[in-house]
């Protein structure tokens, strides 16, 4: 089970950081993992193992189920190249390790309702 993170602070961090802002490392934690269980959220499944070492991992997308040792479909980035890709779509293939047959998950991305949602709790 996945931690209850505060949504309106890890918005604010993601607002933050669309706009230049600077994170500092605990704001880019909290930005990151909401942003995965986000992603998590909106793609259910276990096919793809997302992770951002030393922040977090999630497992998404509908496809074969991995249950355990080392999943067949992984995509591995840091937690600013994950960011970039959220919010704006874009990214450096040299930053992302990808494996397996199903590990070409950025046809989804960017995510623009993660911002949305945060300039409605600013009205």
């Amino acid at each position: 089970m996945l931690p209850k993170l505060d949504a309106k602070a890890a918005q604010q961090c993601l607002q933050k950081y669309s706009q230049g802002g600077v994170l500092s490392q605990e704001e880019m934690q909290l930005a990151v993992r909401y942003s995965l269980q986000y992603f998590a959220a909106l793609h259910p499944g276990r096919a793809v193992e997302i992770r951002i070492p030393w922040v977090g991992a999630v497992q998404a997308l509908p496809g074969v189920n991995h249950r355990r040792g080392t999943p067949p479909n992984v995509v591995e980035m840091d937690g600013n190249t994950w960011l970039q890709l959220v919010l704006t779509g874009k990214y450096r293939p040299a930053a992302i390790a990808c494996s397996g047959v199903q590990a070409d998950i950025f046809a989804y991305f960017p995510l623009p309702d993660i911002l949305a949602s945060v300039s409605e709790e600013e009205r």
